[in-house]
């Protein structure tokens, strides 16, 4: 519940985003973002669902960020699969979750053109676009198991989406052993760093 509280929060900011342009207005942008932050953060001191444990909450401040660049809310144009493949995804444990494959997305980063591909939840109740990712941040400044990306499902005729690597977050293997994450994809390993959102997580 938490993850799709917060999720909500995501897809509002996407689409206040989508409205005013190709670029937000930087106040409005980032007095969202640190709204959602500040909630992400309260969620995990307070929520039952956390995936903190008791011990962690009682000492747990806040999670670690890179500062909000505008230059990673991206846009990127999109390419739907005609006839989406269902496919399993690796977990972390020792079993695989079925998605569909939506699409890709095309980006530039540094100059370099940039694919990742994007999955729809083979159960049929989310109603948000998945984008799990590597970068070369990963083990170093992010979490080594990758990242994620949520993005609200476009119209059936988009051509283009926001990729806002200002929200990417860990999975909650990042926090707690106790939890099965979907793995990144090796489609999915971008050969670029993307300095932007959640960073490692330190107990």
């Amino acid at each position: 519940m938490i993850q799709k509280v917060l999720i909500a929060a995501a897809i509002i900011g996407v689409i206040v985003y989508s409205l005013s342009g190709s670029k937000p207005d930087a106040k409005v942008y980032l007095s969202q973002l640190h709204q959602f932050r500040s909630e992400k953060n309260r969620s995990f001191r307070q929520a039952p669902n956390s995936p903190l444990a008791t011990t962690q909450k009682s000492v747990f401040d806040s999670l670690s960020y890179y500062p909000a660049d505008l230059a990673f809310a991206l846009e990127a144009t999109v390419t739907r699969s005609l006839h989406p493949d269902t496919l399993l995804i690796q977990m972390s444990a020792n079993r695989a979750e079925k998605y569909l494959h939506w699409g890709q997305a095309t980006f530039t980063v540094a100059n370099q053109p940039q694919r990742l591909s994007i999955y729809l939840s083979a159960t049929g109740r989310d109603s948000t676009l998945f984008i799990p990712f590597t970068d070369l941040t990963n083990g170093h400044e992010t979490y080594g198991g990758g990242r994620y990306l949520d993005v609200p499902l476009p119209e059936s005729d988009a051509t283009k989406i926001t990729l806002d690597f200002n929200r990417a977050y860990n999975p909650y293997c990042a926090y707690n052993n106790e939890y099965s994450c979907p793995v990144p994809p090796a489609e999915n390993r971008l050969q670029v760093a993307i300095p932007a959102g959640e960073k490692s997580f330190h107990d």
